[in-house]
């Protein structure tokens, strides 16, 4: 898992059908340059730092079925307290 900062919505006229009704998000990792699509599950705004889940078989167990899904928005990280 990783932790990412929303950036925006993203729309598409045309999806896999796995992705229907599904709201998706571009994130960028607090650690890292290379921007990510994910799948937001819990409702994240745009310059909110997120937690998100990058591993296809976790994603297809929380979501249900096999939708073509590797990144899932799984929470909203209020603060980080660094030891």
């Amino acid at each position: 898992m990783i932790i990412a900062e929303v950036l925006g919505s993203v729309t598409a006229d045309q999806h896999h059908p796995g992705y229907d009704g599904l709201p998706i998000k571009m994130v960028r990792p607090v650690h890292g340059d290379e921007d990510l699509i994910a799948v937001d599950r819990v409702g994240a705004a745009p310059g909110e730092h997120v937690l998100v889940m990058r591993e296809g078989n976790g994603v297809r167990q929380i979501l249900g079925g096999q939708p073509p899904v590797r990144s899932l928005i799984i929470g909203i990280v209020d603060e980080v307290i660094e030891a």
